[in-house]
């Protein structure tokens, strides 16, 4: 638990200014996480350190947490407490990018440990979405996608093997996919479809993110096209606690 530093005197509630006290709290606990006083990660002080400190009550203190909870700078784990999020890991509207370029973008190190590459006939889902037959053969590889060398996802691609001849030799720890698609075939992501769906994680995929046993997180499947077709089927496990998803919403009249 982190230890609760006394707020500077200038920092204190006004209940007599037209702003909620509520939203002066959370301004002054945004501020000390801007400042670094909590990095990410970091469990903040308890709810009644915080009514405490700052002279307020418990209804105040928990109006304050929830917006900053709702922007997305903090996490609540139930029994846990809360905790600082890396904004850095939100992801909104972007382009179709490589996962070490989304990382990339927000000023994280990107990584990446293979886990197996193999070849696999398409099933018939992957093969629609794909639009190739059943059977076809597709190189699968799968991989522990990692941000500042921790673990976020679980990612298997699928990518039809007769468009790109002796991919296999050509992938390791750390290797851009997508690098070695434009270098070596001449392939660019134009498009893709991606679906997000808040699920548990399995078994087998729990223990390579650090997590428990149906913790929360993201399953996500993406299909990416060049401009002419489909030519990966992606599906991800992310952790929901260093992965977020945030979209701005706006009428067009």
């Amino acid at each position: 638990m982190t230890d609760l530093v006394p707020a500077p005197r200038a920092a204190t509630l006004d209940p007599d200014s037209a702003v909620p006290l509520y939203a002066q709290l959370e301004d002054l606990l945004l501020r000390r996480v801007e400042a670094g006083e909590w990095a990410a990660g970091t469990q903040i002080p308890t709810e009644s350190q915080l009514c405490e400190a700052y002279g307020v009550s418990r209804v105040t203190v928990r109006q304050a947490l929830g917006r900053l909870v709702r922007r997305g700078l903090l996490s609540r784990g139930r029994g846990r407490g809360t905790f600082v999020r890396d904004a850095r890991l939100t992801a909104g509207a972007r382009s179709v990018s490589s996962f070490s370029a989304e990382l990339s973008e927000r000023g994280m190190r990107p990584g990446s440990r293979v886990l197996d590459v193999a070849r696999e006939p398409a099933d018939p889902e992957v093969a629609a979405a794909l639009d190739r037959e059943p059977g076809a053969e597709l190189i699968r590889l799968r991989r522990i996608r990692l941000g500042d060398g921790l673990p976020i996802a679980v990612q298997t691609s699928l990518l039809v093997a007769e468009r790109f001849p002796d991919l296999e030799a050509h992938l390791g720890d750390d290797v851009s996919l997508y690098a070695i698609l434009r270098a070596r075939y001449g392939t660019v992501p134009v498009e893709a479809t991606e679906v997000f769906r808040v699920t548990g994680m399995p078994k087998e995929i729990a223990p390579l993110l650090d997590v428990g046993r149906g913790a929360h997180g993201f399953h996500a499947t993406r299909v990416t096209y060049d401009g002419r077709e489909a030519f990966e089927h992606t599906t991800s496990y992310l952790r929901g606690d260093r992965y977020e998803i945030r979209l701005t919403l706006r009428n067009t009249r």
